[in-house]
């Protein structure tokens, strides 16, 4: 994929944004150096970064047989040799056969249930430059942060339609979604939703442990992209710049006592087979580590955003996905699998009844826009979308295409004591 195909147009910026944006595309000696961290970092010691890296660096999908594959499905436990296998272009002939053992492994660990949650973002400004990003700092949006107040109709309109699981998001802003400001909105979401998870900026141990007490059950940090020199030329300004730090993210989570963690690559950005090995042995050597907690997958591809409809996943069609997801499925049988609304209604239809566990609806992207889009009436000020979503179906909606495929909606399934 051409570097340049995920610039946005920056017509409006000012000379001097546009002279420090164009070194960062330009100029690699600007550019901060990706593996050190920053003075406010905790690092830990952990020694999963290099088991996972070395993994994938040494994978060659291109090394393996229809008959390496059909040994890998004939296995009834799947080693790391066998998924990789799976993930391989050899698999792909025999994806129906994937599906039937990913959705053997499903029902066996998860029944027919699918659960469903939406998404809530409360701020889109970011101090990130992520060139394939509708929130990045260079990209011309309406940028928005959500008061309490807001935050809190936000969450009312939510809990109205029925949903009990809400995913709280930010852009990557620490001056404009601290800490407290996050923990805060974790605080609201507890009144009305059973589950509350977390999607944003990575953060130190002792922050995690802040927010779980005010009320977070998990934390979802994608990864993007496991190959570093690619990273680096996409991520070129920023705290997120800092490869080493997000990778470690989950890990921090989980020694702060979070519940849950989820984990994904962004599909499309490089060498999709190689990043797909990369997240699931990055869940499979902390599920060693760390066996009482609970781990999630996210499968998303790259989307349009404002400014440049042009970003695609290119190689990533939907029968990579689905072997992707097919896969991860089995040979992680007991992590929960979910795929967003930047996918087809007919694609998580089916997969929902393969593999997939978990569904989001009634979802935005953009800021403070729930009530315009669950009731109709227009809201006053809204922040722009991170991305265009392909499926914008009702949770009343996704509730009663997933009972027809046979499948049991789950709401919620958490006790608390």
């Amino acid at each position: 994929m051409k570097e340049n195909q995920f610039l946005v147009d920056s017509s409006r910026l000012s000379e001097a944004a546009l002279a420090k944006k164009h070194r960062l595309e330009h100029d690699p000696s600007c550019r901060t150096d990706p593996m050190a961290y920053l003075p406010d970092m905790e690092e830990i010691r952990s020694d999963v970064r290099e088991k996972v890296i070395a993994a994938m660096n040494a994978y060659d999908p291109d090394a393996y047989t229809i008959q390496d594959v059909r040994r890998a499905l004939d296995h009834r436990i799947c080693s790391v040799e066998d998924f990789k296998a799976l993930l391989s272009p050899a698999a792909q002939p025999l994806l129906e056969e994937m599906a039937r053992r990913a959705r053997l492994e499903t029902s066996r660990h998860f029944g027919n249930t699918v659960y469903l949650f939406t998404p809530l973002y409360i701020a889109n400004y970011c101090e990130n430059y992520c060139v394939y990003c509708g929130f990045n700092c260079y990209n011309d949006i309406q940028r928005l942060q959500l008061t309490s107040e807001e935050i809190e109709h936000e969450m009312q309109v939510i809990a109205r339609s029925g949903m009990e699981e809400i995913l709280l998001l930010t852009g990557e802003s620490k001056t404009k979604s601290s800490v407290a400001y996050i923990g805060e909105a974790c605080k609201l979401a507890r009144k009305y939703f059973r589950n509350v998870g977390l999607e944003v900026y990575p953060m130190n141990v002792r922050d995690y442990k802040y927010l779980h007490e005010c009320g977070a059950d998990y934390v979802t940090v994608f990864q993007e992209t496991y190959d570093l020199k690619k990273y680096e030329t996409l991520h070129l300004m920023g705290h997120k710049r800092v490869w080493p730090y997000r990778f470690e993210a989950q890990e921090r989570a989980l020694m702060a006592g979070m519940r849950g963690v989820g984990f994904s690559a962004l599909l499309g950005l490089a060498d999709f087979r190689k990043d797909a090995l990369a997240t699931a042995l990055h869940v499979w050597h902390l599920q060693r580590k760390y066996p009482q907690a609970e781990f999630s997958l996210s499968c998303p591809r790259l989307r349009p955003i404002i400014n440049n409809e042009k970003i695609n996943p290119l190689d990533v069609g939907e029968r990579q996905l689905c072997q992707i997801i097919c896969a991860y499925r089995i040979f992680l049988p007991y992590v929960g699998i979910t795929v967003s609304s930047r996918e087809r209604a007919s694609f998580r239809n089916g997969i929902a009844k393969i593999a997939a566990t978990k569904i989001s609806a009634g979802v935005s992207t953009g800021i403070g826009d729930h009530e315009e889009k669950y009731t109709g009436k227009e809201t006053e000020e809204k922040g722009d979308a991170q991305f265009e979503i392909c499926d914008s179906r009702s949770l009343g909606s996704m509730y009663h295409d997933m009972a027809a495929e046979g499948l049991q909606p789950v709401l919620n399934d958490y006790v608390y004591l």
